[in-house]
């Protein structure tokens, strides 16, 4: 950032007072910038001894499974940012059950918050991201296709404690 959004003025990177990180600082109005990280919100669908899953349409990872999931928009809680994103990715009905995962991914400052949801019918097709969607069983995964590594961790993190999946703790991990 070069301008101070606020009044059109330089911006200088410094430490504000009281604060500890570098931010772009504009001397002329004392409007601190702040860059914060991207929320990725999503669910990860379940029906009987299978999970839904889509082939992304879009890069990155184009041809390459994912749970429904993608940004956060402005105004928007994260819980109807998943339900938004599983009806923007696969057109399914889903009953949303509970927080199941939260995901740091340091290098890219991105915040992934999943929940776990039950498809409540399977009346899903792919919607414009996504090529195909399809439920699979744990030995029916295709693993070396699953699109990020967060991903498949959930995913494997949900096989091992599906059976205690209601008193199982939230999937917590940092990349």
């Amino acid at each position: 950032m070069k301008y101070c959004s606020n009044c059109g003025e330089n911006v200088t990177l410094k430490i504000p007072e009281g604060d500890l990180v570098e931010r772009n600082c504009c001397s002329n109005c004392g409007m601190i910038h702040y860059v914060n990280p991207k929320v990725i919100v999503g669910s990860l669908i379940w029906s009987d001894d299978k999970i839904l899953l889509a082939k992304r349409a879009i890069p990155p990872r184009k041809n390459f499974w994912t749970i429904p999931a993608g940004f956060l928009e402005l105004n928007e809680s994260a819980e109807n940012g998943a339900k938004r994103e599983v009806v923007e990715e696969t057109n399914a009905k889903i009953k949303m059950e509970r927080l199941f995962a939260v995901i740091s991914i340091v290098h890219i400052s991105q915040v992934y918050i999943l929940y776990l949801s039950r498809l409540e019918n399977e009346d899903f097709f792919p919607g414009e991201e996504s090529l195909e969607v399809k439920l699979f069983s744990e030995n029916e995964i295709p693993w070396d296709e699953i699109a990020f590594d967060s991903i498949k961790e959930t995913i494997r993190f949900y096989f091992e404690k599906r059976k205690s999946i209601d008193k199982c703790e939230i999937f917590q991990m940092t990349i």
